[in-house]
């Protein structure tokens, strides 16, 4: 293939930094707050949202980088910046979202929630019934878990817990053994709600949603802590620390056994973020950034509490529909009616399932059936996060119980997942199930549910594969694809990589799908590249990718050399994306576009135009070198017709979208889409909602 121009496609100023672009799309995630159009309480939850992502923000990502500038790396990332560079940077652009942030909060949401008679009620304006029921709360709920610090040689300062919150006081007059009094820290165990229901009916002239936050209570009865002295300042403060997990699996002889020592360590991981209360003065600042061994730059002054993601309580507590997004009922396809054979059913014909909009009750069925059916033999299935009291694992569980031969592929390494699967893992194990984690240096990512069952004289395999987890919880709330198929070809490929998995031997190249880290990046560039042939031979090259995240530099490479041939390219990136759309003479014919809505998008799907007879695969991996060359993944080709049509028609509606699309430029910067004049809102999730739910 002719390279048409001689641009240097390595070079940095075709790449945007990617933790620059995940906070910016964590800015588009506060966008949601600040729409009027989105409901209120939802307004409330996107702030939590941010909150959480920015955690993990400082937690995972900015602390690796943090690591690499204090050991002097001058390594530059894809788009040329150095570690330290990246941080300059990053540091900038986090402080602007926090500081908005808690403007939104304090200036928008918390005053439409008044109007709305959901109250915040701050110190200085309760009434005295108020304070009287608070006090009561504070002796008897809140007194007797609280352990107040005083600071001197003998009571140095306490280690301080990942994220949670505290309290740093500075004390005058003599304690009880007549020595003049200094600082003392007040931490506020995990287990204590951070927003506090008043009781109408306990309270006179009180509302039935009033809420109180955890800090003021403490700030307004802290002196009884500490008798004797007074209280002359108390601030709140939270300290976030590094909380990747290193663990040598090539060093260790029992992968588990290692990871339950490791687990502790990460509530006291090196600090790379000190949140305190806007107020909070230089000096006590000063003092908690030396504790931790900071400097200003990861200072973030906010005004409310420094943990604003436990707001999500609220979400909760105040049954409000109107002002939520209206509730609905993921819909049954009509194969899958209640009572149905699940096998007979996948047998006839293929079954997508489009989740939310859709329900995830077959997959679990599937297991339920299987787990109770005299004539199946084996269940095989990766899990990657469940979530507590899964009615999948309770299923396997049973199965395994029953005698039949149950398979479970745990990645121990989940992020934040990690003691729950270790759990999992030993009750399936004692259950009887074979329990394997994966493979050493690889995580396992894929998506796979195998059962095998006999139909008369022969044995027949019937899938599920899937671009999301085997999580019901998140099967509500994110969007991903489910494929149940009998397909012989497809069902012996996912037999081969369960057979490589457990057995780690070598097997034949599969049939459909393709693998990390063996085939998956190969044929996508491929694919690519055949689409730069055609539209070079002046016909059609057609590129359609939705992931959440595109960062692997050569596939970058490919799009854009597809470009300079001709090829239209659309991408749907939900997060990161390095790639810059529009550049002349590089991606003109690139477009990028990120939905941010009601649900998470977490659909990963390739088409590939081949000229009129299209290649379409749904998958479990992004466009990420981790996905491609450090993690066991599947994409799975889609091959009934109607199927593909249906997965076609999903992604004109994610490109038709003008009300929760953001347009991505060749500057790095993202552009809410709008309707033209004469254009009609299009809502690309809404669209799916009404058309795929049961309330439609």
């Amino acid at each position: 293939m002719q390279q048409p121009s001689n641009i240097d496609l390595k070079s940095p100023e075709l790449y945007t930094n990617r933790l620059i672009s995940l906070l910016e799309f964590n800015r588009r995630v506060l966008e949601q707050a600040k729409d009027p159009e989105v409901p209120l309480l939802e307004r409330l939850k996107f702030l939590c949202i941010l909150s959480t992502n920015m955690d993990e923000f400082f937690e995972i990502r900015l602390s690796g980088i943090k690591q690499k500038a204090e050991l002097g790396s001058v390594q530059t990332d894809i788009d040329g910046r150095s570690p330290q560079e990246v941080l300059r940077s990053t540091g900038t652009l986090a402080h602007e979202i926090v500081h908005e942030q808690y403007q939104v909060l304090n200036e928008q949401v918390i005053p439409a929630l008044a109007e709305n008679s959901i109250h915040f009620v701050r110190r200085n304006h309760w009434s005295q019934a108020q304070r009287d029921w608070l006090r009561c709360y504070f002796e008897e709920q809140l007194l007797p878990v609280l352990s107040p610090l005083g600071l001197d040689p003998a009571h140095p300062f306490p280690k301080v817990l990942n994220k949670s919150l505290n309290f740093i006081l500075s004390l005058e007059g003599k304690d009880a053994f007549g020595r003049n009094s200094g600082f003392a820290i007040v931490q506020a165990p995990r287990s204590l709600p951070r927003v506090i229901q008043l009781p109408e009916e306990e309270i006179a002239g009180g509302g039935p949603h009033d809420f109180v936050f955890l800090s003021s209570v403490i700030h307004a009865f802290v002196n009884d802590l500490f008798p004797g002295m007074t209280v002359r300042d108390c601030y709140q403060f939270r300290v976030t620390r590094n909380s990747d997990l290193f663990i040598d699996e090539e060093e260790v002889d029992d992968l588990m056994r290692a990871l339950e020592g490791e687990l502790p360590q990460r509530r006291y991981g090196q600090a790379v973020r000190l949140e305190v209360a806007a107020n909070c003065p230089d000096d006590m600042a000063d003092l908690l950034l030396n504790e931790f061994e900071l400097s200003r730059d990861d200072l973030y002054q906010v005004d409310g509490p420094v943990n604003l993601n436990r707001l999500m309580a609220v979400y909760d507590l105040v049954e409000r529909t109107d002002l939520k997004y209206p509730s609905f009922t993921p819909a049954l396809p009509t194969a899958l009616s209640s009572g149905a054979d699940i096998f007979k059913a996948i047998h006839k014909r293929d079954i997508l399932l489009h989740h939310p909009f859709q329900s995830f009750l077959p997959v679990i069925e599937l297991v339920r059936q299987a787990a109770e059916d005299q004539n199946v033999l084996a269940i095989k299935q990766t899990l990657y996060r469940t979530g507590p009291d899964s009615a999948i694992v309770e299923n396997l569980v049973k199965a395994a119980q029953a005698g039949k031969e149950v398979t479970v592929v745990i990645e121990l390494l989940a992020r934040f997942d990690e003691r729950e699967n270790i759990v999992l893992a030993n009750r399936l194990q004692e259950a009887g199930a074979h329990v394997v984690y994966g493979v050493v240096g690889y995580k396992t990512h894929c998506k796979m549910l195998l059962v095998v069952r006999r139909e008369g004289a022969k044995l027949r395999n019937y899938v599920h594969l899937g671009t999301g987890n085997y999580h019901s919880r998140t099967a509500r709330l994110y969007t991903d694809y489910g494929l149940l198929t009998a397909e012989k070809s497809v069902a012996e490929d996912v037999h081969r990589i369960f057979l490589q998995l457990t057995s780690l031997g070598r097997f034949k190249d599969l049939h459909r799908l393709l693998q990390a880290p063996f085939t998956l990046h190969e044929q996508v560039i491929t694919r690519i590249n055949r689409e730069a042939e055609l539209a070079e031979a002046g016909k059609t090259g057609r590129v359609i990718a939705k992931v959440n995240a595109l960062t692997e530099p050569r596939t970058i490479q490919a799009l854009y050399r597809a470009s300079q041939a001709g090829a239209e390219i659309d991408l749907i990136v939900r997060g990161i994306c390095v790639l810059r759309p529009g550049i002349e003479g590089v991606s003109d014919n690139i477009r990028v576009r990120s939905i941010v809505g009601r649900f998470l998008e977490h659909t990963r799907v390739f088409y590939f135009g081949n000229d009129g007879n299209p290649d379409i695969f749904c998958s479990s991996a992004d466009w990420m070198d981790r996905n491609f060359f450090r993690r066991v993944e599947s994409a799975f080709p889609v091959i009934d017709p109607q199927t593909r049509q249906r997965i076609v028609d999903d992604l004109n509606c994610y490109l038709r979208d003008n009300r929760q699309a953001w347009l991505l430029g060749s500057d790095g910067t993202y552009t809410r889409s709008q309707p033209d004049l004469e254009e009609e809102p299009f809502n690309a999730q809404q669209v799916l909602l009404e058309t795929l739910s049961e309330d439609s």
